[in-house]
């Protein structure tokens, strides 16, 4: 059964598919995936996307979902999908947070995961998961790389959305990189924005003038256009939350991908099998969450030496060990 709904005014962009068990056509799980953006940005939600895919071609989940959702929409869309009886419902994002801290106690029967840290000083509710993706490790990995590829005295990273996970993560990638070389100097610009390319672009090639001849970014869209700002600039690029490549495969070095598939697999299938586990924060090994990817390999060895990646590589596993450690604030 496939239907198209409705919910609030305003609603960019909204695709719905496959309703099953929700509706009493079969005892299918059935899952709903909310994103915040397009399911075509080659990255955050592109990567949750696929996963939701995979469950609907494995023949056991029906699935539903909604791109492009603002954050004032989110709340309808949400409760649009509680009402409909989904037995999973999945937020991707930090949007997300408090809101199903709150709905989730309206709909105990259901299951509510959150791609974002859970909401502090409050309890959460014994149907709702959150998980740790390390954010703040991620990037401290990215400032140390970018800091072993630069051949000048400067590295940058683009931010998306002005919000304390990119804060976060702005100030870990600037602090690694410059701890990893001597006078290097790292810079960050949030753009405030995760789907505007243009500004991805200025944000890059500003960067690029004050010396910059790395650039990082978490911003989704905006981060495409930083790619192409780096390349355009002759700079390097380290890509985000998906294999980069193709954007510019003489100018990327590595992605670090957002295994964003594999958590809307494995807590789909938590649902499905009884095994979902409420009411805490789930934390993944930082290999399962984050996977350094450039094509078929894991770095572009014409722009990171072999020397330099082993150097990365033995970060990463301090980094993962909690050998070192990454501030969270």
């Amino acid at each position: 059964m496939t239907r198209i709904r409705k919910f609030a005014s305003g609603l960019a962009a909204a695709t719905i598919l496959g309703f099953g068990s929700a509706a009493g056509a079969s005892a299918e799980t059935s899952v709903a995936l909310v994103l915040p953006g397009s399911v075509a940005d080659g990255g955050w939600n592109e990567g949750a996307y696929k996963g939701l895919k995979a469950l609907e071609a494995s023949g056991d989940f029906t699935i539903a979902f909604s791109e492009n959702v603002n954050q004032a929409d989110i709340p309808a869309v949400v409760q649009g999908y509680a009402d409909d009886g989904m037995d999973l419902i999945i937020g991707h994002g930090f949007q997300f947070g408090s809101l199903f801290a709150e709905i989730s106690v309206e709909y105990p029967d259901q299951a509510f995961f959150a791609t974002t840290s859970a909401p502090g000083n409050t309890e959460i509710p014994e149907n709702a998961l959150y998980v740790e993706f390390r954010y703040q490790d991620a990037a401290y990995g990215a400032g140390v790389l970018a800091a072993l590829m630069s051949d000048g005295n400067a590295v940058g990273m683009v931010g998306g959305g002005d919000n304390p996970t990119t804060q976060i993560m702005a100030t870990n990638f600037v602090k690694a990189a410059e701890a990893t070389k001597e006078g290097l100097k790292g810079y960050s610009i949030i753009t405030g924005d995760y789907n505007d390319a243009a500004k991805g672009r200025e944000a890059a090639s500003t960067m690029i003038g004050n010396g910059a001849d790395v650039i990082w970014h978490t911003a989704d869209i905006t981060g495409i256009g930083a790619i192409e700002g780096a390349a355009s600039g002759g700079a390097k690029a380290i890509g985000m939350f998906s294999d980069q490549k193709e954007l510019a495969p003489e100018a990327i070095a590595t992605s670090f991908a957002a295994n964003n598939a594999g958590l809307v697999e494995a807590v789909a299938k938590m649902v499905a099998d009884g095994s979902f586990e409420g009411g805490r924060m789930w934390e993944p090994d930082l290999g399962f969450a984050w996977v350094t990817v450039y094509g078929d390999a894991a770095y572009n060895p014409d722009i990171v030496s072999a020397e330099d990646w082993a150097v990365f590589q033995d970060t990463w596993a301090k980094i993962d060990s909690g050998e070192i450690e990454v501030s969270a604030e």
